[in-house]
């Protein structure tokens, strides 16, 4: 492996997950866990699929020193249990969102930023709640009806020891991290422990497309961060950078020589970017 950037991955995550408060709220057939970090104007960080809250570990630090972060393990995913049925996009969104009001209140404005997944959420949830959203940043979000090549990635729940190690390796270095040089023991520490807790099927839920219309009747501010390279729009970028120019004011950003897990990737250039943005908004 790689000589870590992150010493002892495993007491880095324990140590933000021991600061953290938890929180339970209904998923419909049973519980989404929370975690909550500092005061403050409310940031509300969604992770991407086959995720958890630890896909924030590099970002959590940085705005929890003046907000107050919540970041859940979304349905089915991480400890947190299964969604009710339909398993939609629009239902799930529906759920984070009963959570998020129900954590912070009904008059509490709050800011969402989300990954992947959580970023086709964010983008649902958008169109859903006019006023107490200030902003929403999609972060390499899945769900646009945009093109796409395919991934492939390994099976690796079935390997054990060197061999599974070097399995999250190649999977990040497919669809999560550009430069490999990234790649590190933190992020596979945090990509082991997160396909061993996944139980739902998210992709599916991208498929139908339903979150560019939420979306073109959201009221808050809306924008956008995509590493250059991420495999996931690339080599079709130009795509997203057309279609959010159809948006008013979508403020789409790119950073340069990241993939998509770009907030972990480049969190030295993506924090103080979606800070900006957040300012942007306030």
């Amino acid at each position: 492996m790689n000589e870590p950037t992150h010493p002892w991955p495993e007491d880095m995550l324990a140590r933000l997950d021991h600061a953290a408060t938890r929180t339970k709220t209904p998923t419909g057939a049973g519980h989404m866990v929370w975690r909550d970090w500092g005061s403050g104007p409310a940031l509300v960080l969604l992770h991407g699929g086959s995720g958890s809250w630890r896909h924030w570990a590099r970002n959590i630090e940085y705005f929890a020193r003046d907000r107050r972060v919540l970041a859940p393990d979304l349905p089915g995913l991480g400890e947190s249990d299964q969604p009710e049925r339909p398993w939609t996009a629009i239902h799930v969104a529906g759920i984070v969102l009963q959570g998020i009001l129900s954590i912070l209140g009904p008059e509490t404005k709050f800011d969402l930023a989300g990954f992947s997944f959580g970023g086709m959420l964010s983008g649902h949830i958008s169109g859903m709640d006019g006023t107490r959203l200030r902003s929403v940043t999609l972060v390499g979000a899945s769900g646009l009806k945009l093109t796409r090549d395919p991934s492939q990635l390994l099976r690796v729940r079935d390997k054990t020891g060197q061999e599974k190690i070097d399995g999250h390796r190649e999977n990040l270095a497919r669809l999560m991290i550009h430069d490999q040089a990234k790649i590190d023991d933190l992020a596979i520490t945090i990509q082991d422990w997160n396909s061993d807790h996944n139980r739902f099927n998210s992709p599916p839920l991208g498929r139908a497309y339903t979150m560019q219309g939420f979306l073109e009747r959201a009221t808050c501010r809306l924008g956008g961060i995509w590493g250059d390279h991420d495999v996931t729009a690339w080599p079709h970028m130009q795509e997203r950078v057309d279609y959010f120019a159809t948006i008013p004011s979508f403020d789409f950003r790119l950073i340069p020589n990241a993939g998509h897990w770009v907030a972990y990737e480049a969190a030295e250039q993506f924090n103080p970017m979606l800070r900006e943005m957040l300012d942007l908004a306030a």
